[in-house]
């Protein structure tokens, strides 16, 4: 199915751009892309954004685990009536999978992308990261074009 293809998709260049800067980039090291804006600094996190809950791997596995067994499943009953939802659920399992992989091999997680809102320094992440936090979005859109359907269809 596509949607399997897509989280491969994800996970593929999750974990191919998380090998180039743990190959490539001394812990801490930063790169500059735009000047006080966009960074590439290599980072672990053995947590959630800013460190939250570090060191609970065990945590995570287990929630993890649910997210991916929820979503697959979500995918084989739902997936197939909405080309965006399958799309979300593919970048949330993609993300899951991604982040699930490090803490697994790694202990921790490879993290690199830092950007700065004028002062304010985002949490460093990575790939899938941002599919997650996409796919939650593309789920919430999918959701309110569903019910606008569903309320139009009603009438």
């Amino acid at each position: 199915m596509w949607i399997y293809v897509l989280a491969s998709v994800v996970i593929l260049l999750d974990q191919f751009s998380k090998w180039l800067v743990v190959k490539n980039m001394e812990l801490g090291e930063q790169i500059t892309i735009i000047r006080d804006i966009f960074y590439l600094t290599s980072h672990r996190n053995t947590g959630a954004a800013w460190g939250i809950l570090a060191g609970q791997m065990m945590f995570f596995y287990i929630i993890t685990l649910i997210v991916i067994g929820f979503v697959v499943y979500y995918i084989q009953k739902h997936a197939k009536e909405s080309k965006l939802l399958g799309v979300a659920l593919a970048f949330v399992l993609g993300g899951a999978i991604g982040n699930f992989i490090d803490r697994l091999f790694r202990k921790e997680v490879v993290d690199f992308f830092d950007i700065y809102i004028g002062s304010y320094n985002y949490p460093i992440f990575n790939i899938a990261d941002s599919a997650l936090v996409v796919g939650v979005v593309l789920i919430f859109i999918a959701t309110i074009l569903e019910e606008r359907r569903n309320k139009g269809a009603k009438k």
